[in-house]
C-alpha cells in the first residue's frame, strides 16, 4: 500500500532513532567504569578516579573515520551511564558535550564551552587564561565530571605550533587541580596522529579504534541489520550476497555510514510504493548522496570494487579497498 509523505516521514524519523549495540558501545562503557570509582555501597559514583599519585585523572580518545557512528556511539553510552545520568543540585547531567568548530583556536574552544555551560557572553577584552578559568570553576560549580570534546581533530594544525603546544598544556590542565574531570576527545585518524605527538598526553588517555567492516567478516551481520530495517518499514528485502559488499564499499566500510544509506535507501523504495527493498533502491540512493554517474555508481557498475571514493581520512579503509582490487592479496581479518 502506497504511503503518505507524512507516514514515509514518520517511518524514516523511527529508523533514525535506533541504536544498534556493537563492540564499541561496550568499548566505550567499559573505559568509562575505569575512570570512575566505586562507593562504600559497591555502586559507581561519579567521582573520578584520580592516578599518578592522586593528582590527575585518564580519558578516552575515541579514532573513527566520518561516518562511521562514533559520535552517536558515545551520546547513547553517556545518556545512559547512570553515575553521570543526573546531578540533583542542577537538575542537569553530569557530563558535557561540546563540538570543536574549524578553525579552533584556544578562546574559541573556551568561549564554546562557557556557552554550553550556560555563559552568553565572554567579554571580547577577557584574555584566554582569564577564559579558561572561568570553564574550570563553571565545571566545578555546575558539577561536571567528564567533558566530551567531539571532532578534537581539530583541535590542533596539520604541523606542531606554539598553539598546538598550548592545546596540549590546556588538555593536561583540564585534568589536574582541584576539579579535574575526565576528557573524552573524538576525531578522525588525525586526532590520533597529533596526541601521539606529546607523550604526557598520550599516556593519559586509553585509545579506542573500532575496525572498518570487511568483506566476508561482515556481510551477515550487515545483511540482516539490513532485513530488520527493512521491516520496520513493512517492506521485504532482496539484499544480500554481492549487494551486501557493494553495500559495504559504498559506506567506505564504516558501520555508521551503512545505517544511512540504507535508511536512504528505504525512503527510495517508500517512495516509489515498493513492497520490497531491492538493489535499484540503493543505486538511487548512492547517486543522490554521491552525485555519481552511471559509471561511478558502486551499486550498478560491474567493476564497482574498482571505483575510487574520497576516504582521505581513513587509512584503514584505502587498505581494504586495495586488497578487494587485488584478490591474491591475503586480507586480515580483525
Amino acid at each position: 500500500m502506497t504511503k503518505t509523505k507524512a507516514q514515509i516521514a514518520r517511518i524514516v524519523a523511527g529508523l533514525r532513532d535506533i541504536h544498534i549495540k556493537t563492540d564499541r558501545d561496550r568499548a566505550i562503557r567499559n573505559e568509562l567504569e575505569l575512570l570512575f570509582s566505586y562507593g562504600e555501597d559497591d555502586q559507581l559514583t561519579h567521582h573520578p578516579v584520580r592516578f599518578t599519585g592522586g593528582t590527575e585523572t585518564h580519558g578516552i580518545t575515541f579514532i573513527e573515520g566520518s561516518g562511521g557512528g562514533k559520535t552517536t556511539a558515545i551520546l547513547k553510552v553517556l545518556r545512559d551511564f547512570e553515575p553521570l545520568a543526573l546531578n540533583p543540585e542542577t537538575g542537569a547531567p553530569r557530563w558535557l558535550f561540546s563540538k570543536v568548530e574549524s578553525p579552533a583556536t584556544l578562546r574559541s574552544l573556551g568561549v564554546s564551552i562557557l556557552q554550553r555551560l550556560g555563559v552568553d557572553r565572554v567579554s571580547d577584552r577577557a584574555k584566554v587564561y582569564e577564559i579558561w578559568e572561568m570553564v574550570r570553576v563553571k565545571l566545578k560549580t555546575s558539577g561536571i565530571s567528564l567533558l566530551w570534546l567531539d571532532e578534537a581533530h581539530d583541535l590542533f594544525k596539520d604541523t606542531v605550533t606554539a598553539e598546538t603546544n598550548d592545546m596540549f598544556k590546556m588538555l593536561k590542565s583540564m585534568m589536574q587541580g582541584d576539579h579535574p574531570v575526565v576528557l573524552v576527545l573524538s576525531g578522525t585518524e588525525r586526532l590520533e596522529a597529533m596526541t601521539g605527538i606529546d607523550a604526557q598526553v598520550n599516556r593519559r588517555f586509553v585509545k579506542i579504534k573500532p575496525q572498518p567492516l570487511a568483506y566476508g567478516t561482515d556481510n551477515g551481520r550487515i545483511e540482516v541489520v539490513v532485513r530488520k530495517f527493512a521491516e520496520k518499514a513493512e517492506l521485504e528485502s532482496d539484499i544480500s550476497g554481492e549487494i551486501v559488499a557493494r553495500l559495504i564499499r559504498a559506506s567506505r566500510f564504516r558501520f555508521g555510514r551503512c545505517i544511512e544509506l540504507t535508511i536512504r535507501a528505504i525512503h527510495t523504495a517508500l517512495m516509489d510504493g515498493a513492497d520490497a527493498l531491492r538493489i535499484e533502491h540503493f543505486q538511487v540512493a548512492f547517486a543522490e548522496i554521491e552525485s555519481a554517474d552511471v559509471t561511478k555508481n558502486i551499486f550498478i557498475s560491474p567493476d564497482w570494487q574498482l571505483i575510487e571514493l574520497a576516504d582521505d581520512d581513513d587509512a584503514k579503509a584505502l587498505e581494504l579497498q586495495a586488497s578487494a582490487r587485488n584478490p591474491n592479496k591475503k586480507k586480515k581479518v580483525a
